[in-house]
């Protein structure tokens, strides 16, 4: 199998994570950076050993010597990002969520699909041996009929980080892109997509959802209880609630320990660690698919993106958070 040569999009904390995950990857290798400066592009490629260095987006997306980007800029510049490699003929692997609208998401499958290559929301808590664990058990029945989820994923930025991307509205910040969609994604991939009702309630700085709260109601009459913060902390804990007992993840979208409990008083605990941190995943799925030439993801689907990405935009509606893409 040929190793799929990968470049990186972005120098923020994100690409640092996927930087360190690739190493572990036999089917990859990380051979390119690009930033708006050569030099955060030297700054980073020094620290993770990467021969090549861009000072600009496009120059990375002409060459011949990278196969891949993994675009991790700021929400906003993901459409914009992927779509550059996209008709450059590059396979795309983006950051969540995928763009900051639904209009950008579709904009960019049809790109991806126009120039025969492969694109893929990183989602990667989906691919998490905890997460397929997870749905194996339910479909075994274990819960028995799924009536509710709970996930929270609050945290609170620090005074010297004011400044950050994800407190400007320009740059499509707020709890709900940053952190919010994975318990739209945690809640879809559980409870499904036969929505009845979302309800919406939100805390603002700076024209951001600092603190975003939402409720789904289920055809079936299943309900999910969804927060999501930047400006304060709450225990990033999760729970999915069986007609047969329940599970609690302490990282609800992404577990590495499952607590089971069932209504006839067993109890057990099951250890599903990453293959390092969390993003190795992602990673080798996109090679999977790739090497079998594949320009979506049989897991994390075009479908789900855009489903995501529509729930978003309604939630925004109800909450009143616009960006400038919209």
């Amino acid at each position: 199998m040929k190793k799929l040569r990968f470049g990186i999009v972005g120098t923020g904390n994100i690409a640092h994570r996927f930087a360190e995950a690739i190493k572990n990857v036999p089917e990859a290798e990380l051979v390119a950076v690009a930033s708006r400066t050569n030099e955060n592009a030297k700054k980073f490629g020094d620290e993770f050993n990467i021969p090549i260095r861009f000072g600009s987006y496009e120059a990375m997306a002409k060459s011949d010597l990278i196969d891949a980007a993994y675009i991790a800029v700021p929400h906003s510049g993901h459409a914009e990002c992927s779509i550059l490699m996209l008709n450059n003929k590059k396979h795309v692997i983006c950051e969540k969520p995928l763009a900051v609208n639904a209009k950008e998401v579709e904009k960019m499958i049809n790109v991806a699909k126009e120039n025969n290559v492969f694109l893929m929301e990183a989602m990667w808590a989906r691919l998490v041996p905890g997460t397929i664990k997870m749905l194996e058990l339910i479909e075994s029945g274990l819960l028995g009929e799924i009536r509710g989820v709970e996930g929270k994923f609050c945290y609170t930025m620090d005074q010297d980080e004011m400044d950050h991307h994800v407190l400007k509205n320009e740059n499509g910040g707020g709890s709900l892109l940053d952190v919010g969609c994975y318990g739209l994604s945690f809640a879809s991939w559980y409870l499904g997509k036969d929505i009845e009702t979302i309800n919406a309630l939100c805390d603002k700085y700076n024209d951001v959802d600092s603190h975003t709260c939402v409720l789904i109601k289920y055809k079936n009459g299943a309900i999910a209880d969804l927060s999501s913060a930047v400006l304060l902390r709450k225990p990033n804990e999760g729970y999915i609630y069986g007609t047969k007992g329940y599970v609690h993840f302490n990282r609800f979208y992404a577990p590495q320990e499952l607590e089971i409990r069932l209504l006839d008083g067993t109890c057990e605990k099951i250890q599903v660690p990453y293959l390092g941190n969390g993003f190795e995943e992602q990673i080798i799925h996109m090679c999977e698919c790739v090497e079998k030439g594949l320009t979506e993801s049989p897991i994390n689907t075009f479908e789900q993106s855009i489903f995501i990405a529509k729930q978003i935009d309604e939630i925004r509606k109800t909450i009143g958070i616009k960006y400038p893409q919209d």
